[in-house]
């Protein structure tokens, strides 16, 4: 421990490492913890990889709408690898310490994951609302090649945005390095500072801005204008509605819920909330929407059920013929 506390106090020129203080001693139980971690990133990269496989081996499904999702899919994948890994480790692990350059790469991935996922959210909006409110002009105005670039304009726009806090937090000078959670998270680092942050705090508040705001604008438009369409429609309209938006809207509601807890958590004194369902909810962005979403997606809409229930048709299918 004396180590720790000396390195605790030293500057970012000599620090090497921070501790994870989220991590509890629970003996023989952090097997069943790592077997549960285990199972769910399993659980996660199988389901996630598998709609992806779906969406593109079949020709039905190469239209914008599932574009989209096979985007979102990639994000799960891309969010929870950024941190089931690396909890597998540390719940094995006897000391819970992460290397400085390390830690920024943990925060750098998750931070990006979350405005991948809040971006891609806002453009299947955006594509749903072309399908229920302008029908006929549909295939003109949302084509796959322009599927296509909107996906790449969320992924440069998410990797470019966090560059600048990013930056300016690995220049920090750090006068601690123990780290109150489960994992590295950006603003928990910059408090760690020996001087106050106060310049990283703007744009990191003004980075958050950017990432609610930029996509939350389309959102709200796109569902003004549904609900519009819904109202006014007839009871066809607003059963597709029902049925295409559905998925999105429950997906959006869970991913909001987690980015609001997140903030609160980092910036506000939660100390009334139980210390356990702090460390949960620190996680749920990583855990929820990637085990969810695919399964949500996959039962919900009826092209995908329609792909997944041919092809165990065509599976049976075949192990017959190689039976006979």
């Amino acid at each position: 421990m004396a180590s720790h506390f000396q390195e605790g106090n030293s500057t970012s020129s000599s620090l090497s490492y921070f501790i994870l203080d989220g991590y509890e001693d629970v003996g023989s139980l952090r097997y069943f913890y790592f077997l549960i971690a285990a199972v769910l990133y399993f659980v996660i990269v199988i389901v996630n990889t598998f709609m992806i496989v779906v969406i593109c081996v079949n020709r039905s499904l190469h239209e914008p709408m599932y574009i989209f999702l096979c985007s979102l899919f990639v994000n799960e994948l891309y969010g929870s690898t950024g941190l089931f890994p690396f909890l597998l480790v540390q719940i094995l692990s006897d000391i819970h310490t992460v290397s400085v350059s390390f830690c920024f790469l943990q925060i750098y991935c998750l931070h990006t994951y979350v405005n991948i996922e809040f971006c891609n959210l806002a453009v299947m909006s955006y594509d749903r609302y072309l399908a229920i409110c302008c029908p006929l002009q549909y295939n003109t105005r949302m084509t796959c090649n322009k599927a296509v670039f909107f996906i790449i304009a969320v992924w440069l726009f998410s990797f470019v945005k966090f560059l600048i806090p990013f930056s300016l937090n690995i220049r920090l000078t750090f006068c601690g390095n123990i780290i109150n959670s489960l994992c590295c998270q950006n603003y928990l680092v910059a408090k760690l500072a020996c001087s106050d942050p106060k310049v990283n705090n703007i744009f990191g508040l003004f980075g958050a801005v950017l990432t609610i705001l930029v996509p939350l604008l389309p959102i709200l438009f796109s569902y003004m204008k549904i609900l519009e369409v819904c109202f006014s429609g007839s009871k066809q309209t607003r059963q597709k509605a029902v049925s295409t938006c559905t998925p999105h809207l429950a997906s959006l509601l869970y991913f909001s819920f987690g980015c609001t807890f997140g903030t609160l958590q980092s910036r506000f004194d939660m100390s009334s909330v139980p210390r356990e369902l702090r460390l949960i909810l620190s996680l749920y962005l990583l855990i929820v929407p990637p085990f969810f979403n695919p399964i949500m997606f996959g039962l919900q809409m009826s092209k995908i059920r329609n792909n997944l229930h041919m092809s165990s048709v065509i599976r049976c299918w075949l192990v017959k013929e190689i039976k006979y």
